[in-house]
């Protein structure tokens, strides 16, 4: 007995010692980083019309700040990425950002009034641009290019089990306390999340190659119109705004059934289809980005693209509640597969530019618009024409994506 103790014993004090040794390290402290911002932008989400409902707002009103947030986002997307370039030190990027969602949290419920919730969406909506970029950049540098794809896997892993924890504890926060609370406690998150980059403060960006003819640095940035006018980064740029010209629309019109077909059981069945993909993607994103580096990204892109017609088709032929539910559970592989293929392939095709993070924006932006057409066309089309015509138009656009992936889109796995 004394021998198994002593054993039982040391074999805890080394898991103790590993566990602490992952905590310290940049490999821990990124996990961390995405688990807690996961945990943060969630209080951004649904819970702000929830409140500005609560305080007395017109849908008019609440419609205005929300387009707001958009708006300054989608104009952030490029000049927020040229800046996160220019910043060698990622991690002062983070805590601005992380600061920045404390602030625009602590404006929404202190002061819910029009001057102040605007200029808190303006400054969220600045901030989550500068965040991702960072986030991906730091990712670069621990894990390299041959093994960004596992460690994009693992971001997207840790980012989904925040959202769900952060989605419990706001659902939770706001039923038992208030709708005010959320974005209190929105704000007391940021804290461990800025305690979580001590492990990552002395990361930099890699010194410039020297030129071998005379070792003189090397200038780290090209120009930015000839790495926008890059074809693959157009390409998968294009692609990429299909997609969500695609899929943004499906959620919305989904609950849209749901309410007509479940009545008093929607909204569990709602939160189901937002929960259910969530788990998804933190079970598969580790294997899609190991995937993306044995395959390719040509392949997970067509995987992840090729879910959307069949979600589409799906939804318009089927109608039980419950089917709904396990059909929106195919988003969590096609969010999956774009959430590690986007910084990854931008990655690839801005090697040696020194315009990642702009390229990031870039990208992004014309994500946002695919998303904002989305569900403007989906609405005409369901007011039109019905809601399943509507899944059928956005599962035609979706098939057209997978024929352009399949078609035009250039394999950038390094060799």
């Amino acid at each position: 007995m004394p021998i198994n103790d002593a054993a039982g014993s040391l074999a805890r004090n080394a898991k103790r010692s590993a566990v602490r040794a992952w905590m310290s390290s940049p490999e821990g402290g990124l996990d961390f980083i995405n688990l807690f911002v996961a945990n943060i932008q969630t209080g951004f989400g649904p819970f702000v019309a929830v409140y500005l409902t609560t305080q007395k707002w017109t849908q008019t009103e609440v419609g205005l700040a929300l387009s707001l947030g958009t708006i300054t986002a989608m104009a952030s997307q490029v000049p927020a990425g040229a800046l996160v370039d220019a910043v060698s030190s990622k991690a002062a990027v983070v805590l601005f950002s992380v600061m920045a969602f404390s602030i625009a949290a602590l404006l929404f419920a202190a002061w819910p009034v029009p001057l102040s919730v605007f200029a808190a969406e303006i400054l969220h909506g600045f901030s989550s641009c500068t965040l991702g970029p960072a986030i991906a950049a730091m990712s670069l540098t621990i894990a390299g290019p041959a093994l960004l794809g596992l460690r994009l896997g693992r971001n997207a892993r840790f980012a989904s089990i925040g959202n769900g924890i952060g989605a419990a504890l706001m659902g939770a926060c706001g039923y038992y306390v208030s709708e005010q609370a959320v974005f209190f406690l929105t704000a007391a998150l940021t804290l461990p999340a800025i305690f979580s980059l001590r492990p990552l403060a002395g990361l930099r960006d890699p010194a410039p190659l020297a030129d071998p003819q005379t070792d003189a640095p090397k200038v780290a940035r090209e120009p930015l119109t000839r790495v926008l006018a890059n074809r693959r980064l157009l390409i998968f740029a294009v692609c990429a705004m299909m997609f969500t010209l695609a899929n943004a629309a499906m959620l919305p019109l989904a609950g849209d059934a749901l309410t007509k077909r479940a009545a008093g059981a929607a909204t569990l069945l709602i939160a189901a289809c937002i929960v259910l993909p969530q788990i998804i993607v933190a079970l598969v994103s580790p294997t899609v980005g190991r995937l993306a580096q044995t395959y390719g990204r040509r392949f997970i892109l067509i995987l992840g693209f090729g879910t959307l017609p069949i979600r589409g088709a799906l939804f318009a032929l089927m109608s039980n509640p419950l089917h709904l539910v396990l059909i929106q559970a195919l988003d969590g592989i096609a969010g999956a597969c774009l959430g590690v293929s986007v910084p990854l392939v931008t990655s690839d095709v801005t090697a040696g530019t020194g315009r990642f993070n702009l390229s990031l924006g870039f990208v992004g932006l014309l994500i946002g618009v695919g998303a904002t057409a989305s569900t403007s066309l989906a609405g005409w089309v369901a007011d039109r024409f019905g809601t399943p015509a509507a899944f059928i138009c956005l599962a035609a656009i979706g098939l057209a994506a997978v024929i352009v992936v399949c078609c035009a889109m250039p394999e950038t796995r390094p060799e």
